[in-house]
């Protein structure tokens, strides 16, 4: 299923309307989320590391933000989301780090597409199931790899493709209208890596399953933390009664146990910035090596 399809198109400012009207109760649903980011903070532990500047792509509430900055203490933190009200609710919940958090300014509000950021600026990005919400995952990774030091770390987690296929397949019973955003194969992340010039790229993929009663406890999650339908391919409009209650008769065929599944299939990787990034080379074929990296250099 390919993120190029106008069908699939995310409208970024419906998008963050969504996470707006979510930020005050997401994280009382956003238990997929902080699993997914404790366990990338886990893997920092192999990493060696030493940022002057972290910024938190898609912080949604800070919960990460808070822990990056408690890794690295020396470091500027900065939380970036698209959504104003997640970043208030994000300040709200570090009253008690206030006068740090006020004399490093870190809450941002901006678009992981275009980050209001210098270039090479940044040690680290950190960025939690954020990806999934980027329409174009050449421009996404090409701007978060602008931003970045030579020498600086990428690490992420986003959505693989058999996300949500429950939900997927009931609701291809019921219309023809899109109601699950479309994700990206692991391997596909991977070569969008690679064409956005990051080196040493490393990824892995963990499945996870969440149990609801019916199909209506797991769209009450979704739109808990904002997953709104955004697509381009959307239903306008109400759904009516008749049509849930096709979904849920569809979705039924799924139970076990007495439970319906919710499967997530979760891609994790990290890559570099190469070191001798400060080469170039242009259109014309021409090498070019700026100025200040031949400081202290004999003919």
């Amino acid at each position: 299923m390919s993120m190029q399809n106008n069908r699939y198109q995310l409208d970024k400012r419906l998008l963050q309307s969504a996470f707006n009207r979510a930020a005050r109760g997401y994280d009382d649903a956003a238990l997929l989320q902080r699993e997914v980011g404790m366990r990338m903070l886990e893997r920092l532990d192999l990493m060696r590391l030493n940022p002057a500047l972290i910024v938190d792509a898609g912080a949604g509430t800070g919960l990460h933000t808070r822990a990056l900055a408690r890794r690295y203490k020396n470091a500027t933190v900065l939380a970036l989301d698209i959504a104003v009200d997640m970043l208030r609710e994000a300040q709200r919940q570090t009253l008690f780090w206030h006068r740090w958090f006020d004399r490093r300014r870190p809450f941002v509000c901006g678009d992981i597409d275009a980050l209001p950021l210098r270039d090479a600026s940044v040690d680290m990005i950190f960025s939690n199931l954020t990806l999934q919400w980027c329409n174009d995952p050449d421009r996404t990774l090409g701007e978060l790899r602008r931003v970045l030091k030579p020498g600086g770390l990428l690490m992420f987690s986003t959505f693989g493709p058999d996300t949500l296929k429950e939900l997927r397949a009931s609701w291809a019973h019921v219309d023809e209208h899109n109601h699950v955003n479309a994700f990206l194969d692991m391997h596909d992340v991977g070569d969008a890596l690679v064409r956005a010039r990051f080196v040493s790229p490393v990824m892995d993929v963990e499945r996870y399953t969440l149990t609801y009663p019916d199909v209506y406890a797991l769209m009450r999650d979704l739109k808990a933390i904002g997953a709104h339908n955004v697509t381009a391919g959307r239903a306008h409009g109400l759904t009516g009664k008749g049509r849930l209650r096709a979904l849920s008769e569809a979705y039924d065929i799924w139970r076990q146990d007495g439970v319906l599944p919710a499967s997530y299939e979760v891609v994790y990787g990290h890559a570099w910035v190469a070191e001798d990034d400060g080469v170039k080379k242009s259109s014309d074929g021409a090498i070019r090596i700026p100025l200040a990296s031949l400081r202290g250099r004999k003919a």
